[in-house]
């Protein structure tokens, strides 16, 4: 998922399959929930600091969880110093994979590496590169005369 977990209990995976994807996103209900909503360290959930959906706690974590059969959530959706972070008692895993996004939040990106049987999550950490010395949209021109813009 992009963000997360939900403004209410008791949405199911068989719920998360029956949204309607080929739409803009509403402004609220279980497809805003799943791209913006966020992880807090307290229980319960509170009012989102992005003005829409809401931010979640590890209960909300766990009862949907145990109502999936699911062990954790990956995630991405927030800058994270590291490239990832683990919350929720391991049951809430964010990975992010822009490094220093937007040239200038220093942060690390990752990805995960699911291993074993047993899926277990393992962490690859990378740096931003320097940009090539391009202008930004050089190769447009030459995009759009292949008819690929």
């Amino acid at each position: 998922m992009h963000g997360g977990l939900f403004s209410e209990d008791g949405v199911t995976l068989d719920d998360i399959r029956k949204i309607e994807r080929n739409r803009q996103p509403p402004d609220s209900g279980p497809m805003c929930d799943l791209l913006w909503s966020d992880p807090q360290p307290q229980n319960g959930r509170s009012v989102s600091k992005r003005g829409v959906s809401c931010q979640f706690g590890p209960d909300v974590t766990k009862a949907f969880l145990e109502e999936n059969n699911l062990d954790y959530i990956i995630r991405s959706h927030e800058v994270k110093a590291e490239g990832y972070e683990v919350a929720h008692g391991g049951r809430c895993v964010t990975v992010f994979s822009a490094p220093n996004y937007c040239d200038q939040m220093g942060n690390k990106a990752s990805y995960i590496h699911l291993r074993g049987s047993d899926l277990r999550p393992q962490f690859h950490q990378f740096t931003a590169v320097p940009h090539p010395d391009v202008k930004p949209m050089a190769y447009a021109s030459t995009l759009l005369h292949l008819g690929m813009m």
